[in-house]
């Protein structure tokens, strides 16, 4: 619990700072955000993608707002009750209210409840799934919308360091990922900050676990194997995990954390599906080239992690192909396969006949006539017993979409 003038000196130096923070690079997401919307906006994703930023542009298309960052180290020990002495503070209840970080204040969606009911307009960010799923589906069910903030796609990262779209910026993109701090620094301790904080803030100190070590070389092992399948079993026995459940948790707050995607073989049963072996990718190409120095060579699953980031970034679903071949990509919207695709460095004469053949294998079984193989650089239309295989630079697939 804190008094209402503690409230009060922390809202006020957050304002008296607010107006002279930079807007930063415009992101995509806002077209997608409307203000009017009756429901709670939730603003959620990886620490550091640029949510505040989300935030503070948001802020500026208001004409009346209260913002509050519970970010604060000062607000450690606010509770859901101090929010009543902090609406005192409040220039107007009418205003849009703008919380940021609220996942700090446990039982803040008691009152986030409370300001809906009051037909209240309320934006928050969040940077832990599971949390915000678990609280937002006892109070807030059916009112809220929520939009997953990624760092920066390849036009975003364009604008942010004013360049042109072509293999050589996008050369950079792939080296460099997409988070705005370490571009701004390019120092790789930027990445390597972030890493720790995810596993000590989000995940350790979170789940009360023991043993930090091992769930950082387990980072780095998944980081170092992106676009491959992985084994539960084989897992537990390589970091003496103890169990397959132990394992599943560990993967869970991964994902709960934004680091790491698992991705679902295809099939059209769902119980085989829960059982198949999983895909592992990470949120972000630079991040996977610290965390793995020696996987940056490999630029063929660097590209292949970045276009799932970037389907996942579109709102799509997304599984793996496999039977007697294999196809990266199956791409679903509202149970509806829009799109079927390989990804591979270049085309050429050793592995031309895998990749075209894991494609068609996949198309054959959902009967699609059109296919694509996103490259770095190579462009031509192949066809194929009677189906058409475009063959797309990655960069203007990504610049387009």
């Amino acid at each position: 619990m804190l008094l209402e003038s503690q409230i009060k000196e922390v809202f006020e130096y957050q304002n008296s700072y607010l107006e002279k923070l930079p807007e930063g690079t415009p992101r995509e997401i806002l077209e997608k955000i409307g203000l009017n919307e009756p429901h709670v906006t939730i603003l959620t994703g990886i620490r550091r993608s640029g949510k505040s930023t989300v935030l503070l542009q948001l802020k500026n298309k208001l004409q009346l707002y209260n913002y509050f960052s519970f970010e604060d180290p000062r607000l450690t020990a606010f509770e859901v009750n101090d929010f009543f002495k902090l609406e005192k503070i409040f220039e107007s209840s009418n205003y849009t209210f703008l919380f940021d970080e609220i996942q700090n204040v446990e039982g803040w969606e008691r009152y986030i409840r409370v300001l809906h009911d009051q037909k209240k307009k309320v934006i928050i960010t969040g940077s832990n799934a599971r949390i915000l799923s678990k609280e937002l589906g006892t109070s807030l069910t059916g009112r809220q919308i929520t939009y997953e903030i990624f760092p920066f796609s390849y036009s975003e990262f364009l604008k942010h360091l004013n360049l042109s779209a072509g293999i050589e910026s996008f050369s950079e993109y792939l080296n460099s990922g997409g988070f705005p701090e370490f571009l701004n620094s390019n120092k790789r301790e930027v990445l390597l900050n972030l890493y720790n904080d995810l596993i000590y803030r989000d995940i350790v100190v979170r789940h009360g676990l023991r043993n930090p070590k091992v769930l950082q070389e387990l980072g780095v092992y998944l980081a170092s194997n992106v676009g491959k399948e992985f084994s539960f079993n084989k897992l537990v026995k390589n970091f003496d995990l103890g169990s397959v459940n132990s394992l599943k948790s560990y993967i869970s707050y991964f994902e709960d954390a934004f680091l790491f995607f698992t991705v679902p073989r295809f099939s059209f049963s769902l119980k085989q599906q829960a059982v198949n072996p999983k895909k592992v990718y990470a949120i972000d190409t630079g991040l996977i080239s610290i965390l793995s120095l020696s996987f940056s060579k490999d630029r063929g699953r660097l590209i292949e992690n970045k276009t799932f980031i970037h389907l996942k970034r579109l709102g799509k679903e997304i599984f793996y192909f496999r039977k007697t071949g294999e196809c990266d990509f199956i791409v679903s919207q509202n149970r509806r396969v829009e799109m079927i695709a390989q990804v591979c460095y270049e085309l050429n004469a050793d592995n031309f006949s895998r990749e075209i053949n894991g494609l068609t294998e996949a198309m054959d079984e959902l009967k699609f006539k059109e296919g694509y193989i996103f490259t770095f650089n190579q462009e031509d239309q192949i066809q194929k017993d009677g189906k058409t295989i475009h063959v797309v630079p990655v960069w203007k697939w990504m610049y387009q979409k």
